[in-house]
This record gives structure tokens, sequence and C-alpha cells, in this order.
């Protein structure tokens, strides 16, 4: 395993001595084509650790639940003291190795992330190393920087999902043991969310690309323009118009839905209150059940709005490989052309999100 920058452009760099048949093909790419090559390649096996981590955080979440719940039926009914606190002991010992395992996760995403940035940059070094031209040095600082973000994700694009998907299914059955009724109140939380939150973020995802759009060609007008031309022309100002307002429009869809988010949260804390403070005056349920199904929506509604960004995410994402992939393969590789710097126009970003 590669242990600096250095070993790895070595690695990357070393390849079997050209034969004279050889000589006229054009060196091999070391960028990987897409995304999702890009993760396997780098990061496979550690993906399966952090999946298993994963897995072992969301279900020892479940424990400090289900702890507050007896511990708060045993302070009501008045019983000896003395299990209560042994339940304390035992709840922080859970939420102990729930920390334990959380950290653990949380190291090793970073260690495969940062891993994978030193990669991607090692390959998109020895991809461009031989290039030459006068926007040629603007071009690697956009596509080293973009780097970063780029192989962050790899840390997180598995273990993530199944981390806060995890959350969710585990503590809505959990719940739906302890009390079906109040878990339909739960789950009648979030199926609004399924419909507006999906086309919200499409609506967040088509602006996002064409801003991406927009900037870069900002960004290649500002290299392309002549010295002595005064101020920004009337093109350079709409730009930015386009960019104020697309960016006011993902504000307005981004915030609306946390607003709606929220509100959905609320609402289902006073079901359950109104439908568990029934059952418990009717003998249906003990308070600490009750107890239990507020905590437990309280920890579902964390995981569902990280699993909204992570989908968010993995598009951001998508789109900015492409423009780390497009830039190192050349200007006659791939389906869609660029202008200065590699990049993609705003038509083709949106095409290509809409796909």
């Amino acid at each position: 395993m590669p242990t600096s920058l250095h070993t790895d452009l070595a690695d990357l760099s070393r390849t079997r001595r050209p034969e004279p048949s050889d000589t006229a093909s054009p060196a091999p790419r070391r960028t990987a084509p897409s995304l999702l090559a890009f993760i396997w390649r780098e990061s496979a096996l550690a993906q399966a650790g952090l999946a298993l981590l994963a897995v072992a955080v969301f279900l020892a979440g479940l424990a400090p639940i289900e702890l507050q719940r007896r511990a708060v039926g045993l302070a009501v009914r008045g019983a000896d003291p003395r299990p209560l606190l042994g339940l304390a002991l035992l709840y922080v010992l859970a939420a102990a190795g729930l920390g334990g395992l959380k950290l653990a996760l949380n190291l090793g995403r970073g260690f495969v992330g940062e891993r994978a940035v030193r990669r991607l940059r090692a390959a998109i070094m020895a991809d461009v190393h031989a290039a030459s031209g006068p926007d040629r040095g603007i071009e690697i600082a956009m596509v080293l920087d973009e780097a970063e973000p780029v192989g962050s994700f790899v840390g997180v694009c598995l273990s993530e999902p199944l981390l806060q998907a995890g959350v969710l299914v585990s503590t809505l059955t959990y719940l739906a043991l302890l009390h079906p009724p109040m878990a339909l109140v739960t789950l009648a939380v979030f199926s609004p969310q399924l419909v507006f939150v999906p086309l919200m973020q499409r609506a967040i995802n088509r602006r996002v690309a064409t801003r991406v759009g927009l900037l870069r060609r900002i960004s290649g007008g500002l290299v392309e323009r002549p010295a002595a031309l005064p101020g920004p022309t009337p093109a350079e100002l709409d730009r930015l118009d386009g960019v104020f307002r697309l960016n006011m429009g993902i504000f307005g869809y981004k915030f609306s839905m946390n607003f709606l988010m929220n509100l959905s949260y609320h609402l289902g804390v006073a079901g359950i209150l109104a439908v568990g403070g029934y059952a418990v005056a009717t003998g249906g349920a003990e308070l600490g059940t009750v107890v239990a199904f507020v905590s437990g929506l309280a920890h579902m509604n964390d995981p569902w709005g990280d699993l909204v960004g992570w989908f968010r995410d993995v598009s951001v994402t998508r789109t900015k490989y492409d423009l780390i992939a497009r830039a190192t393969a050349g200007p006659a590789e791939g389906p869609l052309a660029t202008g200065p710097l590699g990049r993609v126009t705003s038509d083709q970003a949106n095409r290509r999100e809409a796909t």
C-alpha cells in the first residue's frame, strides 16, 4: 500500500518499457473513467469493512432507547431503586460502546476518503504530466482542487446510506413491536416526505447543474477576455444575474424542504403524545413506551435528513468527477465537448443531470 503521494506517483508512472510497435499508442489513462469505477478500484475492500461497522452502529443504537424505556417504567412504578441504578450504568456503558463504534467508523471513513484524495490527485498528475498549453496550469489547479470533495465522498459512499437507512428501519421495527398504533403515527411522519423530498431535491439538482455551467463559463471568459477590456461585458453581467437567481431558487427549495421536514417531525411528536397519552390513560401502554417513541422519533429524524443530504451529494460528486475525468481524457474522448479549461456548458450539464 503506498504511504505517500510520492510513492503513489511512482506506482502510477511505472509501466512496461514500450516496444517499437507501441510508440505511436497513447499512454494508458490513470484516472478512472467514472465515479463508480474509481470507488471500486480504490476502496472495494475498505467499503466492506465500513459497511460492517455501519451495521454495528445502527444495531447498537437501539440499546439506549430500550434502556430508557425500562428505566422510566421502573421509576414510575416506584420499584426498588437498585435495578434502576443498574439500568443507568448499563445505559452509560451502551452509550460509550455506541460512541466507540461511531469513532471507529468516522476514523475509517476519514482514512479511506483521504487515501482516495491522494490517489486521485496522483492519477490526475500522471495523466496531465506531459500535457502543455496556455491554460493547462489553470485546468490542473481546477481538477486538483475538485479532487478533495470527490475523494472525501469515497469514505461515506456506502457506509452513510447503509447506516442511516439501517437506523430508520431498525428503529421503526423496534417501535412497531412495542406499540403498533403509535408506530403507524411514526410512519405517517415520513410518508409525505417520500413524495415532496425527491421532487424538491430534483429541482435543486437541476439548478445546481445549471449554476456549475454558468460559473465555468464565467471563469473561462475571464481567462480569454482581452486585458484592455474595461469592466464586465453585458453577457458577463447576465451570467452573474443568472447565478444569483439560481442561488436564490436553491435557497428557496432547500429551506422550504427543511421547514416541511421539521413540521412533519413535530406533527409526529404531537401524534405520539396524543395516541400514547390515550393509551397510557386507558391502560394500553406504559409511560416508558411513550418516552421510547418520542426518543425513537428523534432518533429517526436526523438520519432521514442525513440520507437526503447523501442523495444530494451523490449528484454533485458525480458531476464533479465527470469534469475531472473529462479534463484528463483529452478533447477527443467522450461524448461531451468542452470549451476552455475542459468546462462543460450549462446545457450539457442539464442534459447529464436529467439522465
